[in-house]
């Protein structure tokens, strides 16, 4: 049983405390986002609130964000789903990360903090141990921290809360083609110059990698569709 001891990742300053329903809406979100929760699937209240060791309220008060950000739905009578993976958003979502992801980049370039780019400096790091034998899941959950930290990093929580809503569902549709995409390492070692333009203050090079970051992902996807 999954027990929701300590507050998931997802750009937050380590150590900082959450409420119970904060925590399980991390953990739900990252399920459904990586398909562990697949599409599709029954979502139960009172399975959920056992697997995370948590009661039904904080449970209740996660599925409610989830909904709004179209990651579950509620069909009145039939009960709560994890949401389908709908290739034909693909445009959709890739046409806001295209305008908001270089956004984010270049604030994160002339906002960061020191603790911001502690954060970064150490994701950096663990990119450099990437190799292509790593387990997929593994880049995936690596991929998700280093965008969360990069739009943590911009301090602007509009823009923040946007483009994880938004990355979040492009997640689900990279996942949901792993097993047809051969270069999940070099998609995610994309991330290694961004990272150091961020930290060493460059603006312009971070929005121009952000943005040839999302158009390699709209790419690899189209291959395999």
């Amino acid at each position: 049983m999954q027990q929701l001891t300590a507050a998931p990742g997802g750009g937050q300053p380590a150590g900082e405390e959450f409420s119970l329903a904060e925590r399980a809406y991390r953990a739900l979100r990252d399920r459904l986002v990586m398909l562990e929760i697949r599409p599709g699937a029954p979502i139960h209240e009172e399975q959920l609130a056992q697997s995370l060791g948590v009661g039904r309220t904080p449970v209740r008060e996660a599925l409610k964000r989830l909904q709004y950000e179209r990651l579950i739905i509620t069909y009145p009578r039939r009960g709560t789903f994890a949401t389908e993976v709908n290739i034909t958003d693909l445009a959709h979502i890739c046409e806001v990360r295209l305008e908001l992801e270089p956004l984010a980049a270049a604030r994160a370039a002339r906002r960061a903090t020191a603790a911001d780019r502690a954060a970064l400096t150490a994701l950096r790091r663990e990119l450099a141990r990437t190799a292509p034998g790593r387990q997929d899941a593994e880049l995936m959950h690596l991929d998700l921290q280093v965008h969360r930290a990069i739009y943590a990093a911009a301090h602007n929580p509009y823009l923040e809360d946007t483009l994880v809503r938004h990355d979040n569902l492009a997640t689900r549709i990279w996942c949901l083609f792993l097993d047809r995409l051969s270069d999940m390492a070099g998609h995610v070692e994309e991330h290694g110059p961004l990272i150091e333009a961020v930290v060493a203050g460059q603006p312009e090079r971070a929005a121009r990698l952000a943005r040839g970051h999302v158009e390699g992902f709209e790419r690899a996807i189209r291959a395999v569709i």
